[in-house]
């Protein structure tokens, strides 16, 4: 059985009032959460609630083990894998195939803060350029770079040890065959740390995320090659810029503050400071005016707040952040169809920044606000499908690809060439539901759908969602993902199961409680398709004792935020056995 911090167990009995039509939208209406002060409910075990501490001498070892499992498919990690991957394609040959007993002594770096000429051969998944030393046994970082590029460098840190040196970019001596100037559409680019290939066409940003989702399983997986399908194409972003629904610039706080004593008096601004993004491989702030990916209300909002902020800045001791985030409102226009209705889920939006874009459509007017307070409301749509959430709260910040994103999964969520003797799948188990993306695009594929997610402000707004959206069959429980397995309502031969982990990805408990369960489908959401291929290859290689592992059936990237290095991953699976 689950127990709720809350003071009772939730046990199957509980979990079918959750799941049978007449408790409504599945709100919980028995279960009474607010007679303790705990701000979510948690599942956990009864029997380890119940039972006495005693000294846990395995915690810090699971711990390291838990940190290095992380850092192994983390930004770092990343770069180094592309990097000795480099220096091994170029080694001399008869340093790769004769071992010497003997230590090559270190190369000769140039001094920090000196410039060089170098020339890119290769674009990590990181979206920095990569340029050998002259002796190619040294490598060097180089940003806002394509291959074949020779540039002027500023060198900025040396790690002799790791083989690489981190520079600044200076300026293009003799542009590469994929380098498009032309094609960069922000004055900060080569500056702000917030885009990494303006200076590539949009067709070549494709190929090269696709190239990283093939890296990161080749790297990353452990799998043979025979294992893991073609990648797909990367599905493209309808908008390559003005795509941007959520901007988050910030300042600093006033200098000295930070290295305050706790009871000395702060001292206000007196000038104001930079307002906007980092710079790339530093630690202050690129006063930005504009940011021409952030959709047309946020760019107008960024205008009209930083005005607001510069005008009040002596009222700041500390640093702070802006929330620019759009928010949707559509209004149905006159002579539309008598049966059009449009969905607001009875909402008001918050305030906001107090600029109004309209937008015309066949059946209504879209207005598009700016929210500014992160406990306020904002609005979105995805086709029909309405969803409002606490402007602050994580939702997907590129709307223009959402519909094609959904209907990929979609189409993808039941089997097409399913065994004739096979079971029909029938539910839905949404891991890391959040407001409910897709426990609710997806839910009229099934005949119940439940999302799951450890924030309780999350699951309030996907309830919401869910009435607003009139699908009475889609419930929400506030409940740690690690422990979702324990007593899942669903038989697992007929459920589909969706996760979508932060990019540290999957916990090995929640794997391992995975394969126990064995759902017959996975698809698997990743913003870290390094981490997606550490955990799809322990689902491949699955559990002997338990007779439970799966094949892939598809891997594809898909291009939320063009201009950068970043790219998501769907993968979908199906279970079989040894």
């Amino acid at each position: 059985m689950f127990a709720f911090r809350v003071g009772f167990t939730l046990s199957r009995k509980h979990w079918s009032s959750i799941l049978t039509p007449r408790t409504g939208y599945f709100l919980h209406s028995n279960l009474q959460l607010s007679h303790r002060p705990y701000g979510q409910a948690q599942f956990s075990s009864t029997k380890m609630e119940n039972s006495p501490k005693r000294p846990d001498i395995s915690a810090k070892r699971r711990k390291k083990s838990k940190v290095d499992r992380e850092k192994s498919s983390g930004f770092d990690d990343v770069l180094q894998t592309d990097i000795d991957q480099l220096l091994r394609k170029h080694k001399p040959v008869n340093e790769v195939d004769v071992e010497d007993a003997s230590t090559p002594p270190p190369p000769t770096l140039p001094a920090t803060f000196t410039e060089i000429e170098v020339k890119v051969a290769d674009l990590s998944s990181t979206g920095d350029g990569l340029a050998l030393s002259e002796n190619a046994d040294h490598v060097y970082v180089v940003p806002f770079t394509v291959p074949g590029d020779k540039v002027l460098v500023k060198v900025v840190r040396h790690f002799p040890s790791l083989s690489y040196s981190l520079t600044d970019f200076v300026k293009v001596v003799e542009p590469g065959p994929q380098r498009n100037d032309s094609a960069i559409g922000c004055q900060y680019f080569g500056k702000c740390s917030g885009c990494q290939l303006q200076m590539m066409s949009y067709e070549d940003q494709l190929a090269h995320k696709k190239r990283i989702v093939e890296k990161a399983y080749a790297n990353f997986s452990g799998l043979i090659p025979e294992l893991v399908p073609a990648i797909g194409d990367t599905f493209p972003s309808p908008l390559q810029y003005g795509y941007r629904t959520k901007l988050t610039p910030h300042f600093a706080a006033p200098n000295g503050n930070s290295r305050r004593g706790k009871n000395r008096p702060k001292e206000a601004h007196t000038e104001v400071p930079p307002i906007g993004f980092t710079y790339k491989n530093q630690r202050r702030d690129l006063d930005i005016e504009d940011c021409p990916l952030g959709t047309d209300i946020v760019r107008k909002a960024l205008k009209s707040e930083r005005k607001k902020t510069a005008e009040n800045i002596g009222n700041f001791t500390k640093g702070s952040t802006i929330l620019l985030r759009e928010s949707t409102t559509r209004v149905p226009k006159e002579g539309a169809d008598a049966g059009s209705t449009v969905k607001d889920g009875g909402v008001e939006v918050g305030k906001d920044s107090g600029d109004v874009i309209q937008i015309e459509r066949d059946q209504y007017l879209e207005e598009k606000r700016c929210v500014t307070d992160p406990n306020d409301t904002s609005v979105e749509y995805i086709d029909d499908y309405f969803f409002s959430n606490k402007a602050g709260a994580f939702f997907q910040n590129n709307n223009s690809i959402l519909s094609g994103f959904t209907d990929y999964i979609r189409q993808r969520a039941l089997p097409k060439n399913d065994q004739p003797d096979a079971k029909p799948i029938k539910y839905l188990l949404d891991a890391y539901s959040g407001s409910g993306l897709f426990t609710i695009t997806l839910s009229t594929l099934f005949k119940s759908s439940l999302g799951v997610d450890v924030a309780e402000n999350s699951i309030v707004s996907a309830r919401e969602n869910a009435r607003a959206n009139s699908l009475p069959n889609t419930g929400f429980a506030a409940a740690d993902a690690a422990t979702l397995f324990k007593d899942v309502p669903y038989p697992p031969d007929q459920t589909l199961l969706v996760i979508d982990p932060p990019r540290k990805g999957c916990s090995e408990d929640f794997l391992s409680q995975l394969l126990t369960y064995g759902p017959r489908r996975v698809a698997y959401v990743s913003c870290n398709v390094h981490t997606q291929a550490r955990d799809v290859a322990v689902m491949v290689q699955g559990d002997a004792e338990k007779k439970v592992r799966y094949e892939i059936e598809s891997i594809r990237g898909f291009d939320f935020f063009p201009q950068t290095g970043h790219v998501e991953g769907v993968a979908i699976l199906n279970k079989t056995t040894f």
